[in-house]
């Protein structure tokens, strides 16, 4: 047994949406240490811009709107004036939208399902041809869907089409995975718990105080987040199918519930 390029990944091809901060941009960052040919995409053409900078020559700019079919189909043809094939798909992009429930809008219905979940589907579609170029019964095209701990528990929020969209996304992740396995593409997912971003104000601006209420005593680091995403992107990971890996320092698997006696 050779382990010393188990978690390599030299030469492989990779889009990373939301690619320009946050969750995206460490999974970029960690991607790109390990090999890989890192596209980010995000609205935003000037961030993009910046963190392909900061990463270095293997990191590209690729900045699209995916918030619509339209714009998912924009960036594979983008992508397919580039590269004749995609290894690693990861569909990081995401809103999310807390209101009461007795105003809750539907604007901030509509953002969030179409961003979380409606744009990871037609994405992936619309890369299928990619894909199946990139993916081999020996060495498979991965597509790695950023779902969330929302998806599993409730958080103290009224995030109503965010805890919907995630717990979606995670179902969309087996339905997805039991189609494209046999064009030799894993979908999997990964729902991380706290890490410092402008999506996760709470930790980013109040870690310390998150971070009691998490068994693990601290938020997640972007190595966390790294090194979940290239086990699954990498050879390490090539026999996990349709399963999403919570990376969240416990909060959803190692807490302890409360006793009420009486």
């Amino acid at each position: 047994m050779d382990t010393s390029t188990l978690f390599r990944l030299d030469g492989r091809i990779a889009l990373v949406t939301g690619g320009s901060r946050g969750i995206g941009r460490m999974i970029a960052e960690g991607y790109v240490a390990q090999g890989a040919r890192v596209y980010v995409s995000s609205r935003k053409a000037e961030a993009c811009e910046e963190t392909a900078a900061a990463l270095g020559p293997n990191c590209i700019a690729l900045p699209m709107d995916v918030g619509t079919v339209e714009g998912c189909k924009a960036l594979a043809a983008a992508l397919a004036e580039r590269e004749e094939r995609l290894d690693i798909l990861v569909n990081n992009a995401g809103a999310a939208w807390g209101e009461p429930f007795e105003n809750f809008p539907e604007k901030g219905w509509d953002k969030v399902m179409d961003l979380n979940v409606k744009s990871p589907f037609f994405l992936t579609q619309a890369l299928h041809g990619l894909l199946k170029v990139g993916g081999s019964a020996q060495q498979p095209a991965k597509v790695i869907n950023i779902t969330s701990i929302d998806g599993q528990r409730l958080n103290p929020w009224e995030t109503y089409s965010y805890h919907a969209s995630k717990s979606a996304l995670i179902y969309l992740t087996k339905r997805m995975a039991a189609r494209l396995i046999r064009d030799h593409i894993n979908v999997t997912s990964i729902a991380p718990g706290a890490f410092a971003s402008d999506m996760n104000k709470a930790a980013r601006d109040h870690g310390g105080d998150v971070a009691k209420a998490i068994p693990a005593r601290r938020i997640g680091f972007d190595e966390d987040m790294a090194g979940a995403a290239i086990y699954l992107a990498s050879r390490a990971g090539d026999y996990v199918v349709g399963d999403t890996i919570t990376v969240d320092g416990g909060l959803v698997n190692a807490s302890l519930g409360i006793s009420i006696d009486g």
